[in-house]
């Protein structure tokens, strides 16, 4: 692989010495999780080799690593997740989180100060909470698989929308006009939080790893439920009485016109 490269990864990554799964792509290691969701999706994960996408220990392995073929590597600390800084542990009163008191547990993640942090110990109305990863330490198990290296332009360009909009694929056109990727986004993504940011973003990647796209648009198009629905009772009627009827239309039943925001 060569560094820029986007490409689809499998992949299980565990703490060494327990074994415990921090992290995979195959369904079948993550049904081995007690709190199993069956609604995730497990799929290979698109990486930009080199990119910083994933850890550094695994980014360098990727640069070695053969389409198809299997391989396991270790990853120390220094190339995972850290290692554990003692300065980053820090006493605190249980009175400091109030009503929350109560609820504060050996194991569990608590926000204090606008940082997220691991309770190590509670005990003398004091709690201990620790601001280094989680995994921070800790050697880490890789075992990975390089699924395919991306070649296509439109298919690069689908895998970077669902990387930031999962599940996207089936729901989000994409048309390529010269240099300009066109993208058609539905209406039932308007809502989603954080979309301008999210649409900067993929504009961002398309352009860097796309090749000769230099330009996105974006075109969301804003639909008349109401009127799709009578036009299905219509059409439902048609079919069962076998008879031509006409419709007559105005300007009210026409569907706004897409809009087009572009980035460059």
């Amino acid at each position: 692989m060569n560094n820029g490269d986007l490409i689809l990864l499998d992949f299980t990554a565990k703490v060494k010495d327990t074994g415990d799964l921090i992290e995979t792509t195959i369904e079948e290691e993550g049904k081995k999780i007690g709190d199993f969701d069956e609604d995730f999706v497990f799929k290979p994960r698109l990486v930009a080799v080199g990119d910083s996408w994933v850890l550094k220990g695994l980014d360098e392995a990727l640069v070695e690593a053969e389409i198809g073929k299997q391989v396991n590597i270790d990853i120390p600390p220094e190339k995972g997740f850290g290692v554990r800084d003692a300065s980053k542990t820090s006493l605190f009163p249980l009175k400091k989180f109030r009503d929350k008191a109560d609820q504060i547990s050996v194991g569990s993640e608590i926000e204090i100060d606008g940082r997220i942090g691991i309770v190590r110990f509670v005990g003398s109305g004091r709690a201990q909470i620790d601001f280094n990863h989680r995994y921070a330490g800790r050697t880490l198990e890789y075992n990975f698989t390089v699924v395919k290296k991306i070649e296509d332009n439109k298919e690069m360009i689908n895998e970077i929308i669902e990387r930031r909009i999962p599940n996207s694929i089936e729901k989000i056109t994409i048309d390529i006009e010269q240099n300009i990727a066109n993208i058609r986004i539905p209406d039932e993504y308007f809502l989603l939080e954080g979309l301008q940011i999210i649409k900067r973003a993929i504009a961002n990647e398309i352009m860097k790893y796309v090749k000769d796209v230099n330009e996105v648009s974006y075109i969301e198009q804003f639909k008349n439920a109401q009127n799709n629905d009578k036009n299905k009772v219509e059409d439902k009627d048609k079919v069962e009485k076998s008879t031509e009827q006409e419709t007559s239309t105005d300007d009210s039943n026409i569907q706004n016109e897409p809009t087009e925001e572009k980035l460059e």
